[in-house]
């Protein structure tokens, strides 16, 4: 297979997911971010953000969804945001 061909496919399955996210959670959701790793992989890097999210997911060059949150600047890789479940 091709890089061409990767990166094709990468930007499908990324657009995908950022479509998905979107079409469930809209700007404005409450959100765990974890803008550099997720809790329990690496301490040194470890950050987490009570936040919502500012803007609707997209991808990035490479196919990478991101979705920006409040108090972040850029985007936060989709597998490190956890959608807060909201009382009701």
């Amino acid at each position: 297979m091709s890089a061409r061909t990767r990166l094709e496919a990468a930007k499908r399955k990324g657009q995908k997911q950022a479509d998905e996210f979107n079409a469930l959670h809209p700007v404005g959701t409450p959100v765990m971010a974890y803008p550099l790793t997720r809790p329990g992989v690496n301490a040194h890097f470890f950050k987490e953000l009570d936040t919502v999210t500012r803007t609707p997911a997209w991808i990035l060059g490479d196919g990478s969804p991101v979705v920006s949150v409040e108090g972040y600047a850029g985007g936060i890789h989709l597998p490190h945001v956890d959608v807060k479940q909201v009382a009701s």
